[in-house]
């Protein structure tokens, strides 16, 4: 059974960080491609940080400088540091992953809250 499980959402002030975890079972974890993406309300979802296997990184515009995105094998686990955060940073964030060029798996999410 494939799970993708979520943690480290919460509430932080502007300006602040958080570091998201995606932990993964039942996939090879090792080579398959593990991706952040995040939905506001009202809003479609949309992807924040990808990882390959072999390690390549992939980021939004809107994020690119303020998160980093990586992964420990061993621990079929993914983070996402999130610094510097905005209020537009607030959404559910979802971990999902894929071998070929869908998504096949994704997270039940994370919930992160930016406000003063």
């Amino acid at each position: 059974q494939v799970q993708l499980v979520e943690s480290g959402g919460g509430l932080v002030q502007p300006g602040g960080s958080l570091r998201l975890s995606c932990v993964a079972s039942g996939i090879i974890f090792r080579i398959s491609n593990i991706g952040w993406y995040r939905q506001a309300p009202g809003k479609q979802r949309e992807v924040v940080a990808v990882i390959t296997s072999g390690g390549s990184q992939n980021y939004a515009d809107s994020v690119k400088g303020r998160f980093t995105i990586s992964r420990d094998n061993a621990k079929n686990t993914v983070y996402l540091q999130m610094n510097s955060l905005k209020p537009e940073d607030t959404a559910t964030y979802y971990c999902g992953s894929r071998l070929g060029s869908s998504w096949d798996y994704w997270g039940q999410g994370t919930q992160v809250t930016v406000s003063s």
